[in-house]
């Protein structure tokens, strides 16, 4: 199993996604901010990881902090906390882990600091270990759904590398097959930055499991032809009505599968869920640099002085989802309800 991040000898070591699949390196993170710094640049990136990023980011920013008080300790973390928060605003999961590990540290207000961090290090190594217990649970829920013979289009990365291990929408592609079926899959690109050609096609071969890579802009084409059975995505963040972010093309690719007839699944832990907001409009929309888009592989592809946009993520409405597959369970419309339900569960 890929082992997309560590917690291990005082530093978050995690592999460097920038540069898959030329070569397998890793980084070692061994303060807060570079953590902060890896979310930021895509060294890791996919809801789920930087959630556990996060966590051993936060641990790691404690064992940094000389303080005699749990006061003056927790006012030191609270601004690193603060500054790794922002990082990469659209992800949910981003603002999970460090709310919970927050919450270890005020739990535990009334031992001493050293003993203080030390929990959080374990609270840390738990993050790691959930997830990929949560991924499997994810999978095994989400496999019920795909036929014994299954073409899934994916979009983005949304498998081991988007995870501490296992993966999301690809678990539920791993799970299916571990039961006997036969899956084949159709992996998007994802335009600019290319998660799916580089990171889900490494990751569906490295397992022997058939892929076949196309153009964002192929989708209706296979859709049309009627060579795609599912869709199977991950998620950034997901408001309490069903709306979905996630990365920019998704939107399109719903639009295109519910003209067809084609179920358009999510895969997410409940940690994605932000049941505060109401609906998609309140997600905000991470932007990047127009270089990214103008340039690849630090190649430009474009005229001097073009003029990019570069919107991270897009929101897919509910209606265009079938359904929302997590660790306790699968959500159908109305999601309002079908989604409260599942964070009372488990």
């Amino acid at each position: 199993m890929i082992k997309t991040i560590e917690y291990q000898g005082g530093l978050a070591r995690m592999i460097d996604q920038t540069r898959l699949p030329r070569e397998k390196v890793f980084v070692d993170c061994r303060t807060i901010e570079e953590v902060g710094r890896a979310i930021q640049d895509l060294v890791i990136r996919g809801a789920p990881a930087i959630g556990v990023a996060a966590a051993i980011g936060v641990s790691l920013g404690a064992n940094a902090i000389e303080a005699n008080t749990f006061e003056a300790f927790y006012a030191r973390l609270e601004h690193q906390c603060d500054a790794l928060a922002k990082a990469r605003p659209t992800a949910a999961n981003l603002a999970w882990g460090i709310e919970r590990m927050k919450r270890t540290a005020r739990k535990h207000r009334h031992l001493p600091v050293a003993e203080i961090k030390e929990r959080l290090r374990q609270e840390a190594l738990a993050v790691v270990e959930e997830d990929i217990q949560i991924n499997r649970k994810i999978g095994g829920h989400g496999q019920a759904l795909l036929k014994e013979e299954s073409v899934v289009l994916t979009h983005c990365n949304a498998g081991a590398l988007a995870t501490a291990g296992y993966g999301t929408a690809l678990g539920v592609v791993r799970a299916a097959v571990e039961a006997g079926k036969r899956v084949n899959v159709l992996a998007n690109e994802t335009r600019p930055f290319f998660q799916g050609s580089r990171l889900t096609v490494w990751e569906l071969m490295e397992d022997g499991i058939p892929v076949k890579l196309i153009t964002d802009g192929m989708s209706g084409y296979f859709m049309m032809k009627q060579q795609v059975d599912a869709v199977v995505v991950g998620a950034d963040r997901i408001a309490a009505n069903g709306d979905v972010a996630n990365k920019i093309g998704t939107y399109m690719v719903a639009a295109l599968a519910h003209r067809h007839g084609i179920p358009f699944y999510v895969a997410a832990p409940v940690s994605t869920l932000d049941l505060t907001i109401a609906s998609g409009e309140a997600i905000p929309i991470e932007e990047r640099e127009g270089e990214e888009v103008v340039n690849v592989a630090g190649q430009s592809i474009a005229p001097e002085g073009t003029v990019a946009a570069y919107p991270a993520f897009d929101i897919t409405p509910h209606a265009l989802v079938t359904a929302i597959i997590t660790e306790n369970g699968i959500a159908r419309p109305p999601f309002d309800e079908s989604l409260k339900r599942l964070t009372e569960t488990g």
